[in-house]
């Protein structure tokens, strides 16, 4: 489960050159919205030769009714990414279309059968809010599923996605919510979109604090200097981990119990849900 997914355009070497110092979970190679058509040539080439010998990357392919896809997978899957991110899916059968796409290439390069991992961005095109319960049963590969609303906003014809104060307007608020239930239904991680101020950390902190506490596991982040913060905002605070390991503890002695009174309030089986994940980020950050 990563907390900070930090993208990186596979077509600046300067760029990658310093993405993995960043501290960040994982990495996503850009080949999509941040790489111009005719830069995507050579910007494979230089995913694919990165790739090699790292660890916790991935690539963010065009989307699945594009070309360009094909060719992007074509290109790296021989250096073996963690993972696919797959941009504007219309629905969950673009991301059965990739799996199956990464069975053959899997095969073909001589890697493990279904090692390669999906994150869907679940919300990029208005039909895709309408079937979002489909992802649980889409592949065993899906990781996670992310959102984003600038290309939703964009096919509406909206003029903002934001109020003022910069927290969503209404039908954006939606999308996210979608995307936080879809994920929570299939059992796998909710990443929050990107923020996309990179010089206020204040209010990077406080919206990646409340993504924390509405459910999400991690966040994308688009510069080096938000990494940090998104970190601290998804791991366990102290007090948080002493909760959770003492809820652990008084259900493993009663291990039949459905409630338990503890500090004067009754806690149930959600409760240990939440606890037992709080303490498996927790051993996860210190082994690491």
């Amino acid at each position: 489960m990563n907390r900070s997914y930090l993208f990186v355009p596979a077509d600046s070497e300067r760029k990658m050159a310093k993405v993995m110092d960043a501290g960040a979970d994982a990495v996503i190679l850009d080949l999509e919205d941040s790489v111009a058509a005719d830069a995507r040539p050579a910007a494979r080439e230089s995913a694919r030769e990165f790739l090699v010998g790292k660890q916790d990357v991935w690539v963010r392919i065009n989307p699945m009714d594009n070309d360009d896809a094909v060719a992007d997978l074509e290109a790296v899957m021989p250096s073996a990414p963690v993972g696919i991110m797959l941009p504007k899916p219309r629905n969950a059968d673009d991301v059965v279309q990739l799996a199956a796409r990464l069975d053959e290439l899997e095969a073909a390069n001589g890697l493990k059968a279904g090692q390669t991992s999906i994150i869907s961005i679940c919300t990029e095109r208005p039909e895709a809010l309408f079937s979002l319960g489909s992802y649980a049963a889409a592949t065993p590969r899906l990781a996670g599923l992310s959102w984003g609303a600038e290309d939703l906003s964009a096919a509406v014809g909206a003029t903002a996605n934001r109020h003022e104060d910069g927290s969503w307007l209404p039908p954006y608020e939606l999308a996210r919510s979608l995307c936080l239930f879809a994920a929570a239904a299939a059992e796998i991680a909710a990443v929050d979109t990107v923020y996309t101020d990179v010089l206020d950390n204040e209010g990077l902190a406080k919206y990646a604090g409340n993504a924390r506490r509405d459910g999400f596991s991690g966040m994308l982040a688009i510069h080096p200097g938000q990494v940090e913060v998104i970190n601290q905002a998804f791991a366990p605070t102290v007090a948080e981990l002493d909760w959770a390991e003492r809820v652990v503890a008084v259900f493993e002695e009663k291990p039949g119990a459905g409630t338990i009174g503890m500090d004067g309030k009754m806690i149930d089986r959600p409760h240990l849900v939440q606890a037992k994940r709080i303490v498996e980020l927790a051993r996860r950050l210190a082994e690491s």
